[in-house]
């Protein structure tokens, strides 16, 4: 990430992130406290959800807090090591790891500030099939993955189709000197 332009995205994406999160998540605990709100009748709801494991609310008992805090500062290391390794002009990947980065922060965060957990308010279904609740954090790193995912793939192929192609193996009988009919 060499240019001015690249930093410039990369960094303003990642904390638009965490600071849409963080805002997000403060008016959801404070307009959420007593009861949750539906936005598109049962479909989508605003519902206050403390999350104290890692996403769809994985726990790995009373130590979840700081077991899921070192895995994101942990994390945050790699991706920052993919961000210095992206080659200058790549805007999808700065973008993608702008967002997962923004994503990671913002629920590290939750983690650090809070020991109930992550603020979760977003919940989505029909009926009693509800996909678990989220937060503006979890759709920037699940689009952020998605888009690192479609970058890598975009680079495989370009390296396939800009391989050079191997000559073809010499003849044997020709070396040889045997005489072709």
């Amino acid at each position: 990430m060499a240019s001015g332009a690249d930093r410039r995205l990369f960094w303003f994406t990642a904390v638009g992130v965490v600071a849409a999160d963080l805002i997000t998540k403060l008016i959801a605990a404070s307009a959420l406290a007593t009861r949750p709100r539906p936005v598109v009748g049962d479909f989508a709801v605003l519902r206050l959800v403390y999350n104290e494991g890692a996403a769809f609310g994985i726990s790995l008992g009373p130590a979840s807090r700081w077991i899921f805090l070192a895995l994101a500062l942990i994390a945050l290391v790699v991706l920052g090591a993919m961000v210095r390794a992206t080659k200058p002009g790549d805007r999808l990947r700065l973008l993608a790891l702008a967002l997962v980065c923004g994503g990671a922060a913002g629920n590290l965060l939750d983690r650090i500030r809070s020991a109930q957990g992550v603020v979760d308010f977003i919940e989505v279904g029909i009926g009693s099939h509800r996909f678990p609740t989220f937060n503006v954090a979890d759709s920037a790193i699940t689009i952020g993955a998605i888009a690192l995912a479609v970058s890598l793939w975009l680079e495989g192929r370009h390296v396939a189709h800009t391989a050079p192609v191997p000559p073809p193996p010499p003849d044997t009988a020709k070396e040889a000197g045997a005489a072709t009919p």
